[in-house]
């Protein structure tokens, strides 16, 4: 039977599951695009039971459609349920935490038609009014490369073709987390990927205080080893999964040695421990345009490399649940 569902420029894919506040924001948003010449849909695929009258009134406002997944499954398998449905020559996969720029959807057609062999672009992060601290850093991190061709970019927002989504296979559904990486890095076998500054967004979810972000990263990390599965691991990715599993084993060491009474010995390793935290944290002070403060950068990575270890480690032992995804 012939497919009598319109279609559209582009397909904004949104994966959500919980609280709607930051939803609702990111819609917001959607229906503020500047964009004459181009049409477009949303397609939000949810794990909650129901879909509020608030989200519902945006059909007037725009082609809204509400998909509803089972709880237990992935956000892979939420961003592949929405993309399957969508009539869009493009799609945009949004987190339903994001507030973009008014011009953000022409931008990102506009830079992936433009620039030479780019199968995927994003755009660059924009701090919130009156960022705390680790927002600042996590945005610095995002930014750490604007402007350029590189090797991964995160979930939050993508904009490729559909045939390209479906060229790299679309999101690995038995991936809970790192699934972003995963996608990204098998895109970059077919292309170059591209992080604009033209355009922006704001990350409405971004961590601001350091025990949740602490809590995030372990919940985060249990896909590590998992995301290395079924692709070719460049030696540029070696660090991240090294470099936390020595922090965490230096720290470790240190304070046995400590209660040990062996207090020289426990400096040692305290210092092995640290070096990388304070390589970590001169990298993100170089950053351009970022003022964080030494303190704080190097209270990140002294949380976020063990959190990373917990996260790994709990991986390989445990079940990875959907909890932290909310």
């Amino acid at each position: 039977m012939e497919d009598k569902r319109p279609t559209y420029t582009a397909s904004f894919i949104i994966p959500h599951k919980g609280r709607e506040a930051m939803l609702i924001e990111t819609l917001d948003s959607i229906a503020a695009q500047r964009c004459e010449t181009l049409t477009y849909e949303v397609i939000v695929v949810s794990q909650n039971s129901a879909a509020s009258e608030e989200l519902e009134a945006f059909k007037s406002r725009m082609p809204l459609t509400v998909l509803f997944n089972e709880e237990g499954k992935t956000i892979s398998h939420s961003r592949n349920l929405g993309a399957n449905h969508a009539g869009g020559e493009f799609l945009a996969f949004l987190d339903a935490d994001v507030r973009l720029a008014p011009d953000w959807l022409e931008t990102m057609h506009q830079t992936l038609q433009q620039q030479a062999h780019t199968v995927l672009v994003s755009a660059r992060q924009r701090n919130s009014d009156d960022a705390p601290p680790l927002e600042r850093i996590r945005t610095a991190l995002s930014n750490a490369e604007v402007d350029a061709f590189v090797h991964f970019l995160p979930g939050r927002n993508l904009f490729l073709s559909k045939a390209t989504f479906l060229e790299a296979g679309q999101f690995p559904e038995h991936l809970m987390t790192c699934e972003d990486y995963y996608f990204t890095d098998k895109v970059n076998e077919l292309g170059k990927l591209f992080y604009t500054s033209a355009t922006e967004y704001v990350h409405l979810g971004e961590d601001k205080a350091f025990l949740p972000m602490f809590k995030k990263e372990i919940w985060r990390g249990q896909s590590n080893l998992a995301s290395l599965s079924g692709r070719k691991v460049p030696l540029r990715e070696l660090p991240s999964f090294i470099v936390p599993l020595a922090v965490s084993g230096s720290f470790i060491l240190a304070l046995a040695l400590l209660i040990l009474g062996m207090q020289p010995a426990a400096a040692v390793f305290l210092i092995l421990g640290l070096v990388p935290c304070i390589a970590y944290t001169a990298r993100v002070k170089s950053i351009p345009n970022e003022k964080v403060s030494t303190f704080s950068c190097l209270l990140f990575y002294i949380l976020y490399f063990p959190a990373r270890t917990i996260g790994t480690l709990k991986g390989v032992f445990s079940h990875v649940t959907t909890d932290s995804h909310k």
